[in-house]
């Protein structure tokens, strides 16, 4: 990938493993408020939504509008939960400053606010990596995804063209902003449905580590004979 210039990852389910948690923070609520929804449920059914686009989709299924204070509520209770439990996806850390050291441009966009991305970036050490100008939110645009507004105002302020763009997503959503974008896109489906973000237009993969080499930006190990023929015993 010569014309790689920028590489967009999502953050949620991406860099930071926060996807459990806030699904599990979402149907404790939603279950309380008189509409059982388990993990799986809140998953499938709001995962890569707008939070304002949760709730109201979750309230046409009960059939009322649900408490106003019921956003800010799940807002608090799952900041509450990250400071406990948050953890970064194993690898983002290395893999972006690979990225980084290949000369090639790194920021995120997510649909989440970016007082949320910043407190996941800085609960998992990865905040370092991700100056305030190199964040993104949706909501800071008039379409979130899977629209390719978010991704777009990201190529724009990096200074980079969409075609010299690789999105990292794990949402079918995500993979259809960016497709529509007119970048190339790489679903990591480590926890996500690897089917649907194939359907949706990505490459996928199932370790964050395999990133650098699918872009190539590192050459992948060369093959033991080859290692023994040019004088290395220990290879086996």
């Amino acid at each position: 990938m010569q014309d790689l210039r920028l590489v967009i990852f999502d953050c949620d389910g991406v860099l930071v493993d926060s996807e459990t948690i806030s699904n599990g923070v979402l149907a404790r609520l939603l279950s309380a408020e008189g509409l059982p929804t388990t993990l799986a449920q809140a998953r499938r059914d709001y995962q890569g939504l707008l939070l304002g686009e949760v709730f109201e989709r979750a309230g046409q299924k009960l059939g009322r509008a649900l408490p106003e204070d019921l956003p800010s509520r799940f807002e608090s209770e799952r900041a509450e939960v990250f400071r406990r439990e948050l953890e970064p996806v194993p690898g983002a850390g290395e893999v972006v400053e690979q990225v980084a050291a290949a000369g090639v441009a790194v920021c995120v966009a997510s649909q989440g606010k970016l007082e949320k991305t910043r407190l996941s970036l800085e609960l998992t050490g990865l905040r370092s990596l991700f100056p305030d100008r190199v964040l993104f939110s949706a909501w800071n645009v008039p379409r979130g995804k899977p629209h390719p507004d978010l991704f777009l105002q990201a190529a724009a302020e990096m200074g980079v063209e969409p075609a010299h763009c690789v999105v990292v997503e794990d949402t079918p959503s995500g993979v259809t902003a960016g497709v529509s974008a007119g970048m190339r896109v790489y679903g990591y489906a480590a926890d996500s449905d690897e089917d649907a973000l194939r359907r949706a237009g990505a490459r996928t993969f199932d370790l964050l580590e395999q990133l650098p080499e699918l872009l190539a930006l590192i050459l992948p190990p060369e093959p033991c004979a080859h290692r023994r023929s040019q004088g290395n015993p220990g290879c086996r």
